[in-house]
Order: C-alpha cells, then structure tokens, then sequence
C-alpha cells in the first residue's frame, strides 16, 4: 500500500500537494489521525498522518514548522490534510512539507477521514467478505462476541468495556468532538467536557471517527496511555462504533423528525383552533406531558442538539433549530447558565466562521404557552452577539440590551428619524452626556468644560430640532433609545 494508491482512488477526491515520485512509493504501515501541535512521540515509521488542522493559527509558522518536523523525525510516509476547518490547506504547510519532504494531500471536506482510514486498512489486508483470512489485531473471540452485542442493540459502555477487556484494566474513552462523553471502559476516570472538548486533549492517543453529517457529530477513541493499545486495534474498535453510530444516527433522524413536527406546530398559526395537537406532537416527541416547558432557538440545529446532549438527565426534542425541553416542576434550572460553558466546546467542533448562537425564551407553564416562549427564544437568539453568544430572554433587563434584540435596519431607521437633524458633532455630544449625567446642567457643563449657559443653549437646539422636550421623561426615553440604536 503506497500514497499513490490513495491518491488514484476515485471515491476520495484527494489532491496531490507536494510531493516527489519516489517519497509516494514508499510503503504505508498503517494510518494515525491527531490534531495534537506535536505528535511524534504517537506516531510510528511509515505511518499516514490525518490532522483536521484544528491546532493550525493563521500566519503562524513556527506551528507549522513544529507539526511537519516531527512528521518527519517520526518517519511518517506522509500528512493527509482536512480542508474542513479552514476551508483549504494553509500555504504554510505547504512550504513545511516541502521543506522536510514530507508528501502532502488534501482531503476534501466532503471526504471523511473514516473512508480514508478505511481504504488503507481493506488495501492492506483485505474486506472481511472478500477476504476471510485477513489478518486482525482483535481476537477472534472478541471480534465475534462485539458482532454479537452489536447485532442484540447493547450500549456503547458495554462494546467498549468488551473491546477492551483483553487489553487489561486500561482507560479508554469514547468522546464527542466536543468532550462529552458518550462511553467509558469500568476503569477510566471520568473527564470533563471542557478538558476533552475542542481538541483540548494533549496526551495519548486519539482516533477520531469522523461523521458523514456535521461535525459536532465526530466521534473521538482516546486512549490517554498511549502504549496501552496497538494503533490497529484502535482502528478495529473504531470501525465497530462506526457501525453502532450509523444504527444511531438512524434512530437519531426519527427522534429529529418528530422534533421538527413539534417545532412545525408551534410556527403554525392555526394550532390555537386544535388544543390537543401540541400536546401530541410533545408526546410523540418523547416530552413528558402537562409541563413545564421551555424553547431554545439556535442558528444551527446540530450545534444546538449536541450542546443540550451535555445536560444529563434533561428531556428536550430538537427540530431544524427549535429545541423544546421539559423541565423539573421543582427545579429551578438555569439553561442558559447551563449551556455558557458549553457553548465555546460546541463552536470549535465547527469552522471558524460559523455563526454559532444560542437564545431560550422563559419557562412556559404548560403546552398552551410554548409559543409566547418560542418568540422569546427567537427574540433573545437576535439579541445575541459575539461577545454573548447564549442568551436567556431574561437577561433582556436593561432597555439596551431589550434594543439589542431589535434587528439592526429597525434600529438604524429609528436613529436616523429621531436623531438625524443632530448630526455628529456637537449637538449629539451634549445631548449623551446631558442625559448621563441625568440631566444637571451643572455635571454636564463639568464633564463638557462649558459654562452653563452653553449647555443650556444647545440642549434648547436639541429639543427644537429633534421635537422632543427634555423636561418629559418619554421624551428622554426616546432620545436615550436612539441614541443606544444609532
């Protein structure tokens, strides 16, 4: 098995980078796929390096430089680079590979590293159907009994416990791409999320079963001990939780579609003359009956459902973007507050430039108010920004940050109309710090170093020419809001 016999697979759309005739004839002994900034001490001569580049910084050469030189110190045939995160192969790693001669290809991102990892593996020893004497790093009796498990519906913890039970009491994990974890061998410690998640994990070994959806869907093997298993027994392992997620993710699709006809329901206008429709679309979502309920609205139903999949114990159904979750009658539950800390794992599982936000409207008694909570949700999701991704309808507790939620082209029309005769200068100045200093002529006069007949002047040009009157609290309401929209 040699790089060029990838790189004429029709089925993986790989691109050739750089890389000379003899260095792509050189023999594969098998596949790593790591994100780590240095890798060398996990890899093993002759090896084909996958990175997703999820450790790679825009300009910075010196983590190009490092990544590559201990490709090259560990003898590895050559880099397979993911275009998924950054969207192409950083021309930096190009010159790195050139310059330690270190073949580099691009994978496509409609190219899972799985069907990658997979065609080396068949290329080397052959598909179990065509091909029984292939030679497996599992037992025999392990392989068969993990068939068994699979085929009789048993739990990730169970396979996971089986996979690894001829290797010893060792720590082996089976974790989302954004650290959550899905299994665990009896032995293993657990880890929290934001140790595991966003490629936070820096010692051992890691395989990253890649999803043929989206990439919150990725699936991390980790084994922190990185002697405690054979590389290729990771790889079976690995291919067995593949067949154990597809089973999943079809399960998956029925829960999702019920999700989004409950979702559907609530968009609906005419749901009000049918009472019973809502509360059977809860019920075929799985959501315990006669609430309380609440609505979270993100800009990605992906995102959105592998961040409530972090809260243990919570029943929720999530439609394209829509997310209704029952709550505990007695429970006061902060969701919001809940999903801050996760918010940032679930965006470094997506490419850089994803508009990853999150908003929840307030608790809703029973099936009759989700609505109200649903237009929250949608209005809190608005008032979100960069610096605030999640954010519960709650918090809108201060008239800016209720103005936050009105969309931009309202705001600037409303500043425009009321504060336009003012234009920059002067006029608008005296007008901020008037209304900051809550209306003393006297502060407003020390904050602007003007006599207070000055003030007094400008602050009548204000109110000619905007047709307000200061001495009214509306009318400083409405200067105050154009002023925050403009």
């Amino acid at each position: 098995m040699h790089v060029l016999d990838l790189l004429q697979s029709d089925n993986l759309g790989l691109t050739l980078l750089w890389g000379e005739d003899a260095l792509l004839g050189q023999e594969v002994s098998g596949v790593t796929a790591t994100d780590l900034e240095d890798p060398r001490r996990f890899l093993g001569p002759g090896e084909l390096v996958l990175s997703g580049l999820v450790w790679w910084a825009d300009g910075d050469l010196a983590k190009a430089d490092r990544f590559v030189s201990a490709l090259a110190e560990a003898g590895a045939t050559a880099l397979l680079a993911g275009e998924e995160t950054h969207g192409r192969v950083p021309d930096e790693l190009v010159a790195a590979c050139r310059a330690y001669r270190v073949p580099l290809v691009a994978v496509p991102a409609q190219t899972s590293f799985r069907a990658v990892t997979e065609a080396v593996y068949l290329r080397q020893w052959g598909d179990l159907s065509r091909r029984p004497n292939r030679l497996f790093a599992l037992p025999e009796n392990v392989r068969a009994e993990l068939s068994r498990l699979l085929e009789g519906g048993a739990g990730p913890a169970e396979l996971l416990d089986r996979a690894c039970a001829h290797l010893g009491k060792v720590a082996c994990y089976l974790l989302t791409a954004s650290g959550r974890t899905v299994a665990r061998t009896s032995s293993a410690p657990a880890i929290p999320a934001q140790r595991a998640g966003g490629g936070a994990l820096r010692e051992g070994l890691s395989l990253r079963i890649e999803a043929e959806s989206t990439p919150y869907d990725a699936w991390l093997l980790h084994v922190p001990d990185a002697d405690a298993a054979p590389p290729r027994v990771l790889h079976e392992i690995a291919e067995v939780f593949a067949q154990y997620r597809d089973g999943r993710a079809r399960r998956a699709d029925a829960a999702r579609a019920a999700g989004r006809e409950l979702a559907a329901l609530l968009e609906a206008e005419d749901t009000a003359t049918d009472p019973g429709a809502l509360e059977e679309a809860l019920a075929a979502a799985g959501l315990p009956a006669g609430g309380p309920y609440r609505v979270l609205a993100a800009t990605d139903g992906d995102a959105l459902a592998e961040a409530l999949a972090h809260l243990e114990e919570v029943p929720y159904a999530v439609g394209r973007s829509v997310a209704v979750l029952y709550e505990d009658q007695d429970a006061e539950v902060d969701v919001p507050g809940l999903l801050r800390p996760v918010w940032p794992l679930i965006r470094a599982c997506g490419a850089p430039e994803a508009d990853l936000r999150l908003g929840a409207g307030a608790r809703a008694a029973g099936a009759e108010a989700l609505r109200a909570s649903m237009r929250q949700a949608r209005f809190a999701l608005t008032a979100t920004d960069e610096a605030a991704p999640v954010r519960g309808v709650e918090q809108l507790d201060t008239l800016s940050a209720l103005l936050s939620g009105v969309p931009q082209e309202v705001r600037s029309v409303y500043a425009t109309r009321t504060l336009g005769a003012l234009g920059d200068g002067m006029l608008r100045e005296t007008l901020e710090v008037f209304l900051a200093n809550n209306c003393s002529w006297t502060r407003t006069a020390e904050a602007l170093h003007l006599h207070v007949n000055t003030v007094h002047y400008r602050i009548e040009r204000v109110e000619s020419l905007t047709g307000r009157d200061l001495s009214r609290l509306d009318h400083k309401l409405d200067l105050y809001a154009a002023l925050r929209c403009g």
